[in-house]
């Protein structure tokens, strides 16, 4: 059976992840610093689709932990056929006045593990020539809301540059940039957004679906849902001066 290796697997995007994996007949390794919370994962994902679930408790801004973790990824004795780097938080505070601690964990989780994990990944798949990555990205890349943006338009950059390296290795490597999502992920930054009509929101489900299919057709770049795709698309031919605008404009909207 093909093996995933999932951060943060345990709850929202990547649970919706995992549960889609193994439904396709996917083993899977569950890294989350949420040791009770990886638990509880593994023992429905093994009831409901009967694949082997490997827990691995792991603190992505802690650097031993990201290596050992890397390790697990590379290891070609037990080899990891997708890779996906899901991992990370919110960040809603000023770039001026938050604890300059919290930028660093974010760099550490959403940057620094990203690089460590990935290219452990490609130097095992590239061996074996073949595997996947898939990094998720932001829609926000491409706005300017703060670290949030610096962070996930890097995630972009990177994972469309690894792509280049890996084409002609039999590796597929994908770039997620999802827009709004229902779940945990803004309760936990704290971030609301009462004035965003529902129309902005995507389902996890659905960027699941169109990220395997982005991944199954080697397309390096996927933004789920056709409004999405728009925005991206707007932001990216749209004067720098406007984009500045709209950013202010969501940022003052949350509380």
């Amino acid at each position: 059976m093909p093996t995933a290796v999932i951060t943060g697997g345990t709850v929202g995007l990547g649970r919706a992840f995992a549960a889609a994996l193994a439904g396709r007949g996917f083993d899977l390794v569950l890294a989350s610093r949420d040791r009770v919370g990886l638990e509880a994962a593994a023992e429905q994902l093994r009831h409901q689709h009967g694949v082997a679930v490997e827990v691995f408790p792991t603190d992505l801004a802690v650097r031993a932990e990201v290596l050992a973790l890397a390790e697990r990824v590379g290891d070609l004795e037990r080899p990891v056929d997708l890779l996906i780097n899901n991992a990370g938080f919110a960040l809603h505070g000023s770039l001026i006045d938050t604890d300059v601690e919290t930028h660093a964990r974010a760099l550490d989780v959403m940057c620094l593990a990203v690089l460590i994990l990935s290219r452990a990944a490609a130097q095992s798949m590239r061996s074996r020539r073949r595997g996947g990555i898939v990094n998720i990205a932001s829609a926000s890349a491409v706005i300017a809301t703060g670290d949030y943006s610096a962070i996930k338009s890097w995630v972009q950059i990177y994972t469309e540059s690894l792509a280049i390296e890996l084409a002609d290795h039999g590796v597929k490597v994908v770039a997620v940039m999802p827009g709004w999502l229902k779940t945990e992920f803004h309760r936990r930054g704290q971030v609301t957004a009462h004035n965003l009509p529902s129309l902005v929101w995507t389902s996890v489900d659905q960027v699941v679906r169109e990220t395997l299919d982005s991944l199954d057709r080697g397309q390096v770049l996927c933004v789920p849902s056709k409004r999405w795709k728009f925005a991206v698309w707007l932001a990216r031919v749209a004067p720098r001066r406007a984009i500045r605008w709209v950013s202010a404009k969501l940022t003052s909207s949350r509380d």
